[in-house]
């Protein structure tokens, strides 16, 4: 059997390789993903299946250079997983170094992602 927090773990090994598509596999064809933050980044808003998903992938591609991406705490009750993690990254076009703390939730049913939310401090790219 599948465990939520396996299915989470998966997606951000898939993450860490590059593999999209190994994410779009963990994620249910009808989603809640969501990024919070200014609609000024792009990749922040609103997804509700995987073409949107994938897309979101390829706006945060294109707008920051990711140095170093960390899940640090996995913490697990029922079909919810919560990950504080670590980000450091470059913004593009202005190539401003950005360090912060992330929080994501996720919500798994039967071995699929219906929710995603993620949380950052955005506002260090305007600082």
């Amino acid at each position: 059997m599948t465990t939520p927090i396996s299915v989470v773990k998966t997606a951000y090994e898939a993450y860490g390789r590059g593999d999209v598509n190994a994410i779009l596999d963990l994620v249910a064809d009808q989603v809640d993903w969501k990024m919070v933050g200014p609609p000024q980044i792009p990749y922040t808003g609103q997804r509700n299946n995987k073409a949107e998903v994938a897309s979101f992938f390829a706006q945060l591609a294109r707008a920051d250079d990711t140095e170093i991406f960390e899940p640090r705490e996995f913490i697990e009750s029922g079909d919810h997983v919560v990950v504080l993690g670590f980000l450091r990254g470059t913004t593009r076009p202005e190539g401003k170094l950005v360090e912060t703390e992330w929080l994501h939730i996720f919500t798994v049913v039967d071995g699929k992602i219906r929710r995603w939310k993620g949380f950052a401090d955005t506002s260090i790219r305007f600082l």
